[in-house]
């Protein structure tokens, strides 16, 4: 499970330093693609498999669904971390996050997001109150 927030920087070569405590579970590589508001997604290989199967089973006449699914693999980019942790933000998804050098990776359970550090905060400012002020029902049951 990932968990927390670290301020890594982006090198001048487009490449991430991941952070220690999450290079465990992405040992067995990682797949990076577009997340929703303008973020990446980092999931290790086993979460994306089990995402690309349970993506598989929507008909393909759910045109939601081929939308997402078109979007989500085309952006798709697989890699291994090298010796010091570091994967490369191919330009493409450089470009979509609006990474330049200052990041925010942050631990969200199954996956990290990887965020523009000034995106990440201005986000944060935009739905802490949305987020007090969540009521009962409108989350799944147990929570």
């Amino acid at each position: 499970m990932f968990l927390g927030t670290h301020n890594p920087r982006l090198d001048d070569k487009g490449r991430l330093i991941l952070p220690a405590k999450f290079r465990d579970e992405l040992a067995g590589g990682l797949v990076i693609t577009k997340g929703q508001e303008r973020c990446l997604y980092g999931f290790p290989m086993a979460e994306f498999r089990r995402i690309a199967d349970e993506l598989q089973k929507a008909p393909m006449t759910n045109k939601a669904a081929r939308a997402y699914s078109r979007v989500f693999f085309a952006s798709a980019h697989d890699q291994d971390l090298d010796k010091q942790g570091r994967v490369a933000i191919p330009p493409h998804l450089r470009d979509y996050a609006a990474l330049d050098r200052d990041l925010a990776v942050i631990g969200a359970s199954s996956r990290i997001e990887i965020w523009d550090a000034a995106k990440w905060q201005t986000y944060l400012d935009d739905s802490e109150e949305a987020f007090a002020d969540i009521e009962e029902g409108e989350l799944p049951a147990g929570l």
